[in-house]
């Protein structure tokens, strides 16, 4: 309802300041004035007064203009009257009894908190107090929230990843508020994806290194046969592409602007030397052709790779990836045979070093795969979702959703 106001902590401080600025000067304005009329009325005489006398019939015997002098006579009160003929008299009139105990001072006066010169100096000093009284708790109130941002940040900075600050308001702390939080979560979900991926990471390479070392133990001994052998090659190039994955997993994680130039990428080619890798067939949709987008190479074909390794890592059957355009991205459905995922564990899939329950390492893979596609998706500014098949078989559908337009790098 303020609009501008209620987002714009200066504004408000402004106003809070401006205004008891202003009521400061409106009371100080106030005072002076009534000091003014007050010192006025005690210094300048009155105008002129008519005065008559009369007797009891009512003659006039004596009529003129009579004039207040300011001047004392023991603190009473004194008229010169000057009649038409020009003749001058003297009024004096002794002051009225005051009663016991009553403050030494003439009625003209006035209240002793406004008697100059020293009732104008207090009237200004407790305006001033309750200005400054008044005004402190506005900002005092304001600038809390700022008190308690520092405090976060500072704890933040010692280590305490948790830590967040309460969002109240709409103005710019609470923005910075808000912006923090969304850093803070960030950083903790950047430092734990960092320590899950090293903990997986450590414990998935101890299998092939294992094999690897037993492979060298029958390699000194003489007995490697010709499957030992090929299990020994096996296991290293297993070893070479959890490296590879981890490095590329850890350099997209954290936004590495090296991982290759942007450029025009012939999709449909791309993906038909891939199917033409673990034998699966490639469908095209009728009526439309898939144009060409931007994106990085390297990238997009490791996506569609693992799309279809995994697809054909669970599929029992037939595995096929179809090409389709919509208004404005390319659709990359891979579409397989196997058990299928349940809806539950559609989103979970796609964590890093994640299984479905009762897969094992000896079905292939690290569980890798399918979080570096949505990282690659997500890195182009698409999405990837696992569905069930369009013709309600069993097995599973893998979405990748890319757009058109070009990428940030």
């Amino acid at each position: 309802m303020l609009g501008p106001f209620s987002r714009r902590l200066y504004l408000r401080i402004w106003l809070a300041t401006v205004g008891g600025v202003l009521v400061f000067a409106l009371v100080v304005g106030w005072a002076w004035r009534i000091a003014t009329e007050h010192n006025a009325q005690a210094l300048n005489a009155p105008p002129p007064r008519e005065l008559q006398i009369t007797a009891e019939d009512g003659t006039p015997l004596l009529q003129g203009l009579a004039t207040r002098d300011p001047g004392p006579w023991e603190n009473g009160v004194t008229y010169q009257i000057e009649t038409p003929d020009g003749s001058n008299y003297t009024l004096k009139m002794a002051p009225r009894p005051r009663p016991a105990g009553s403050p030494m001072r003439s009625r003209r006066d006035g209240p002793f908190w406004l008697a100059p010169p020293y009732g104008f100096l207090w009237i200004l000093g407790l305006v001033g107090l309750a200005v400054t009284l008044g005004v402190f708790p506005i900002i005092r109130k304001l600038l809390q929230r700022l008190e308690r941002l520092q405090r976060s940040v500072q704890r933040f900075g010692e280590g305490d990843l948790a830590v967040r600050v309460p969002e109240q308001g709409q103005d710019e702390v609470a923005q910075l508020a808000r912006q923090f939080n969304a850093a803070a979560a960030r950083v903790q979900a950047l430092v734990q994806s960092h320590k899950s991926l090293l903990a997986n990471a450590s414990h998935e390479l101890r299998s092939p290194l294992a094999r690897i070392r037993m492979g060298l133990g029958l390699l000194e001994g003489g007995m490697l046969s010709a499957d030992t052998q090929a299990e020994l090659q096996r296991n290293i190039a297993e070893l070479d592409q959890l490296v590879d994955e981890i490095l590329l997993a850890s350099r997209l994680d954290a936004g590495a602007a090296n991982v290759g130039s942007v450029e025009m990428v012939d999709l449909v080619g791309l993906a038909a030397e891939e199917c033409a890798r673990v034998d699966a067939d490639l469908e095209l949709a009728e009526g439309r052709a898939i144009p060409e987008l931007p994106g990085i190479v390297r990238l997009l074909r490791r996506a569609v790779r693992n799309l279809l390794e995994n697809a054909r890592r669970y599929s029992a059957g037939d595995v096929t990836l179809q090409l389709s355009c919509e208004e404005g991205a390319v659709l990359v459905r891979v579409n397989d045979h196997g058990p299928g995922v349940p809806p539950p564990q559609r989103e979970r899939i796609f964590e890093p070093f994640y299984r479905l329950p009762g897969a094992s390492e000896r079905s292939g893979g690290v569980g890798l795969g399918l979080a570096l596609v949505r990282s690659i998706a997500q890195r182009h500014g698409g999405e990837v979702v696992c569905e069930s098949r369009p013709d309600g078989g069993p097995g599973a559908s893998f979405v990748l959703r890319l757009p058109l337009q070009a990428m940030a790098q």
